[in-house]
């Protein structure tokens, strides 16, 4: 099953800001969830004069409450408690041209959902033009156009089929094992069983999907307070913010010695 979900929106600030907010944007007041950020890997590309990152977020994060009943115990694993999941970034930022891609996709829970989503963010055509070298009069005002595609894929229930059909042989790295078949060794699926699964499957997309909107809400209402914070002290009041923000969440030590203090705690008690 999938299902997809599309918006668009713009900033009323220019490009360049709004691509340097989206690597400064976390910690902010509307992502405390987001428990650490690091580069995995960055490098600019003299040829295209491009700029390609790949990060890792760590994110306080759990399934939600609805998800949880719907799902046997058995598929769930340990990470199901854990509180954290990890969510792998990447981007490309051509600066010349005025645009940015980036895709970010969850590394876990993926055999029950994957949750992919892309965005782009565009200098407008008409501000394309003035960096160009127009010569329009009238005042400009600088957005950044931003258009996110999420894609939502359950594979819950797929598993077993799978492997039933791999047992059989039928598993081939170029061809469809269902389709190849012959009809009397193809898995058979009642009816109540295939419509419980797609039932499941469709839920689960559903709560992803209404999960998606509402972060997506929050994203740009962080990106909004980063770019504030921009535009009135520039680079040292976006740093500053983070500081505090930091602060706010995991106090004066931050997060990572905060749990190192706790976990001494427990050695001591025991």
């Amino acid at each position: 099953m999938v299902k997809f979900y599309e918006s668009s929106f713009s900033y009323d600030y220019p490009f360049p800001a709004v691509s340097l907010a989206y690597f400064l944007r976390y910690p902010n007041p509307y992502a405390k969830h987001v428990l650490s950020t690091d580069v995995i890997d960055r490098h600019f590309d003299p040829d295209n004069q491009r700029l390609y990152t790949t990060r890792l977020h760590l994110k306080r994060s759990k399934l939600p409450p609805t998800a949880l009943k719907l799902l046997p115990k058995g598929i769930l694993g340990s990470n199901s408690d854990s509180g954290q999941s990890y969510i792998l970034e990447k981007s490309v930022v051509d600066v010349k041209e005025g645009w940015m891609t980036t895709e970010t996709r969850n590394l876990e829970w993926t055999g029950i959902l994957s949750v992919i989503e892309k965005q782009s963010y565009i200098r407008p055509a008409r501000e394309m033009a003035s960096y160009g070298g127009g010569t329009s009069n009238e005042p400009q005002i600088e957005t950044t156009d931003v258009k996110t595609s999420t894609t939502f894929v359950s594979r819950f229930g797929q598993g077993g089929h799978r492997t039933a059909r791999r047992k059989a042989g039928l598993v081939s790295n170029n061809k469809d094992p269902v389709a190849e078949a012959p009809e009397d060794l193809q898995p058979k699926r009642g009816f109540l069983s295939s419509w419980s699964t797609s039932s499941l499957q469709r839920t689960i997309e559903a709560i992803g999907m209404r999960r998606t909107r509402e972060a997506l809400l929050k994203s740009k209402d962080g990106m909004n307070v980063v770019l504030g914070r921009m535009r009135s002290g520039g680079l040292v009041e976006v740093l500053e913010g983070m500081r505090r923000d930091r602060e706010a969440m995991y106090g004066p030590e931050g997060p990572w010695k905060r749990t190192w203090k706790q976990g001494r705690r427990i050695e001591d008690d025991e």
